[in-house]
């Protein structure tokens, strides 16, 4: 892809928030630690900032805050209204696309309603059960990196994965099982990048498969046909655009065997790790780390940081 914002950093003082406070905080103090040696670079003067809770400071010179701190606190609103308040620009997008995005029944009402096509669901608050029939998914709706995910193909297991999702919050996603090929598509801007496809060696994609060396195989670009990958390119874009997305996301789609598709869900911060897809997506059209995360930088710039 044609790289629109090189050289944007530049002499740019940056602040790099990771960490946080929630269960991704590991992954995202890995995804800091990447960034912060990509953004050196592009020539950008960065300092990075472990963020532990809402009581952070920034350098009073701080021209941009680059947010990597995934899921909870990061990724659903919170430090979004936090930079807001102290008049900081900042990556991705604003506080409230972030917190619809995040959720996962906020985000299945957006698709139904734009016709992206997605599998059945329903929510469960306590005391209900999933009238849908097995197998189903048990999903926490504002949880990232597949914490609070279970498969259930018998009843046996429900109020085992029910337990564990209710301890996150008082509504649960029951989400009919769709058995397909794990795909992504990382989108900046509005170009969708190449799709990579997600071969756990075990299970499914989970925590552990997602942020353990080795533990799966990607593909990328994905070994798809020309008509299906672009298929999957346009479902990717119009989840995006779904929920009003400006910035950047990974959208995650299940291929069936028959070519029917659902959007599982978006992540407006992704792991951008050594592991992670949205690096690999974008070096597969020439566009390495640095300049990715130049790009990121601009795009968000461009609609100005904040809501």
């Amino acid at each position: 892809m044609n790289q629109k914002y090189q050289g944007i950093l530049k002499g740019k003082k940056v602040v790099l928030l990771s960490g946080g406070p929630g269960s991704e905080r590991d992954v995202s103090l890995r995804s800091g630690a990447a960034v912060a040696k990509a953004l050196g670079t592009v020539g950008a003067h960065v300092t990075p900032v472990d963020v532990q809770g809402p009581e952070f400071s920034l350098p009073a010179d701080t021209q941009l805050a680059f947010n990597l701190i995934h899921g909870t606190f990061g990724e659903d609103g919170q430090i979004q209204e936090i930079l807001d308040r102290m008049g900081i620009p900042y990556t991705g997008e604003n506080a409230a696309k972030s917190r619809k995005a995040f959720d996962k029944i906020l985000t299945k009402e957006a698709f139904d309603r734009a016709g992206v096509p997605t599998s059945a669901w329903e929510k469960i608050t306590p005391g209900q059960t999933p009238s849908l029939e097995l197998p189903y998914v048990v999903k926490a709706p504002r949880q990232g990196s597949s914490v609070g995910v279970h498969i259930l193909r018998d009843p046996s297991g429900l109020a085992a994965a029910l337990e564990d999702c209710f301890r996150y919050g008082d509504e649960v996603l029951i989400e009919t099982f769709f058995k397909g090929r794990e795909l992504t598509v990382g989108i900046l801007g509005d170009f969708a990048l190449p799709v990579v496809e997600i071969i756990p060696k075990d299970g499914f994609y989970d925590y552990a498969n997602k942020y353990t060396s080795g533990a799966s195989q990607y593909f990328v670009p994905a070994p798809l046909d020309e008509v299906t990958a672009a298929r999957v390119q346009e479902n990717a874009l119009a989840a995006a655009r779904a929920l009003d997305l400006e910035v950047y996301c990974r959208v995650d789609i299940l291929l069936g065997d028959d070519g029917s598709m659902s959007v599982l869900e978006i992540n407006t911060i992704p792991g951008m790790t050594e592991l992670s897809l949205l690096p690999k997506a974008a070096a597969a059209t020439g566009l390495g780390f640095g300049p990715l995360c130049e790009e990121i930088a601009g795009l968000s710039l461009a609609k100005g940081g904040k809501a």
